[in-house]
Formats: C-alpha cells, sequence, structure tokens
C-alpha cells in the first residue's frame, strides 16, 4: 500500500489518534466517506457525459447542412 509498511502505518494512525482524539476519528472517516462517493458519482456522471457525445457525433455527421436563409433585397 503505497510502499508503506505496518509500522510506518502504525505510526501515522497513532498520530492521526494524538492529533484529534478518539471522539472526532468516525466524524473525519465519515467525511472522508462522502467525499469520495461523491468524487465517484462526479466522475461516473463526466464519463456518460462524454460517452453520450461521443454517440451523438456520427449522428450529426450525417444529418445535411442546411444553407443559410438568404436575405431579401429591397
Amino acid at each position: 500500500m503505497f510502499g508503506l509498511g505496518g509500522q510506518e502505518i502504525l505510526l501515522i494512525l497513532l498520530i492521526v489518534l494524538l492529533l484529534f482524539g478518539p471522539k472526532k476519528i468516525p466524524e473525519l472517516a465519515r467525511g472522508l466517506g462522502k467525499g469520495i462517493q461523491e468524487f465517484k458519482k462526479a466522475q461516473n456522471n463526466l464519463t456518460e457525459e462524454f460517452n453520450k457525445a461521443v454517440e451523438d457525433e456520427p449522428k450529426r455527421a450525417e444529418e445535411p447542412k442546411k444553407a443559410p436563409d438568404q436575405e431579401h433585397k429591397a
């Protein structure tokens, strides 16, 4: 996991525990989980929009182009 061994991870968790305290850690984890969930949702929406645009592009190429309306001269 990111080139970290068991001792390094344990040390990081201990430092986080000392900095934030045992009551704040579940709150932080919950916020991190919601953030990751929102990121994944946005990523999926972006992928869907991209795929939709790619699928619509061949349809636009097949449509005949209309000539611009000619202005009536007086």
